[in-house]
């Protein structure tokens, strides 16, 4: 049975993910920005693990982790949560540039560094959910587009480093998903949302979940999925 810690696991692609894996029989570690937020997703899923920190502070989880029962095996990573604020970069605060890195691509990467152990002795596997925004930036997503292109160089550069312990690393860009973070997406752009027009959280999953039991001989590094209508 192989574990894996999620990232997002509340809603959306990650939500997803943590289905499958969970209905599967995996067993899943569930991280949450705080108590309460661990409390819900363990309701959730029976039998789960969770692992509480904010990845908008990524100094402190380090901090927040000694404190807490960590497992042992690690087989997957899986960064699936994001945060989005649009606007021109005229007018973006160093508050929003800072917590969309941090949430973004600092914390994943503090992340990756504290449990590199693990994965290694399992020749685990680490899966960035980047964006096509990590792919070409647009106006007014210039904060969110800088975190995205900043995780795809996180993400290249750990496969160079972890492929002779074995690690697998695999970015993911999926086009523009229907879920609470599309919704704001519509809310700060002032256009109406319909879920249908989007990716459905469920064939994002698809592909995550492709990469993952791939076998070993094998590694998708980087995996681009766009709306099919």
């Amino acid at each position: 049975m192989a574990t894996h810690v999620i990232t997002g696991a509340g809603s959306g692609i990650g939500a997803a993910v943590a289905r499958r894996l969970h209905a599967r029989g995996d067993d899943i570690v569930l991280h949450a920005r705080d108590a309460g937020r661990a409390k819900e997703l363990a309701a959730q899923y029976a039998g789960a693990r969770t692992l509480v920190g904010d990845l908008a502070d990524p100094d402190k989880l380090s901090w927040a982790f000694s404190h807490q029962t960590l497992p042992d095996r690690i087989d997957s990573l899986l960064h699936i949560a994001g945060v989005v604020d649009l606007g021109p970069v005229g007018e973006l605060t160093p508050r929003s540039w800072h917590h969309q890195l941090n949430v973004n691509l600092i914390a994943p990467a503090e992340l990756t560094r504290h449990f590199l152990p693990q994965l290694r002795l399992s020749h685990g596997h680490v899966l960035f959910v980047n964006s096509g925004a990590g792919l070409n930036a647009h106006a007014d997503w210039s904060a969110y587009a800088a975190s995205k292109h900043g995780l795809k160089a996180l993400a290249d550069s750990l496969r160079h480093e972890e492929h002779g312990n074995g690690v697998r690393v695999t970015s993911v860009y999926p086009g523009r998903t229907a879920g609470p973070m599309q919704v704001k997406v519509h809310q700060q752009e002032g256009k109406e949302y319909d879920a249908s027009k989007w990716i459905d959280p469920e064939s994002v999953a698809t592909t995550i979940l492709m990469a993952l039991d791939l076998p070993s001989d094998a590694e998708v590094s980087n995996l681009t999925v766009r709306p099919g209508r």
